[in-house]
């Protein structure tokens, strides 16, 4: 049976060996070979991702194995992370991840939250009521060069009732 839970350090291997293989499966979904391989590179200091970095994380243990995590940066009003193990996707783990984050932020008393979605997640985050608000792209070396990774910067109002135009961005998104 599923949990969810708070993750530990002692997730933290699992939680990144889940990450890259997601990236690896569903990468490719949106990107060419070079970008998932830059994606999913960790000798770029993001090893001790995610429980290095502050936040709120979560995991989703099955039969003590964890098959997803997300994690939430409250300071900024940020979804970090969603990730599925490729052999546990779409089953509603990753909305069940998402809701549980969206809870703990208004729980905090956030009024909204923004990620920045790799194209092959876009159409979960719209499923799930989160609307683009900006392109941008990141940066990773790989191979001793620059690659570059579009995203789209996404936003959610948690207030019920809110208008769409309070999720607006300051420039209209095209």
């Amino acid at each position: 049976m599923a949990e969810i839970r708070e993750a530990t350090r002692d997730d933290a291997s699992e939680i990144l060996r889940l990450h890259i293989a997601s990236i690896r499966a569903f990468g490719p979904d949106a990107y060419d070979e070079t970008q998932v391989e830059a994606w999913a590179e960790k000798d770029d200091g993001t090893r001790g991702y995610p429980i290095d970095t502050p936040g709120h994380y979560l995991v989703v243990a099955v039969n003590d194995g964890v098959v997803g995590y997300g994690h939430l940066v409250p300071e900024n009003d940020e979804v970090r992370a969603v990730y599925v193990h490729p052999d546990a996707a779409r089953n509603g783990i990753g909305s069940a991840i998402l809701g549980h984050l969206e809870e703990y932020a208004r729980g905090v008393g956030l009024t909204r939250l923004e990620l920045w979605a790799s194209r092959n997640a876009v159409e979960f985050y719209e499923r799930m009521d989160y609307r683009p608000i900006a392109e941008e792209a990141v940066e990773k070396e790989h191979d001793g060069r620059e690659v570059s990774i579009p995203v789209l910067v996404m936003r959610k109002s948690l207030n019920d009732g809110d208008s769409i135009l309070d999720e607006m961005p300051d420039e209209t998104y095209r």
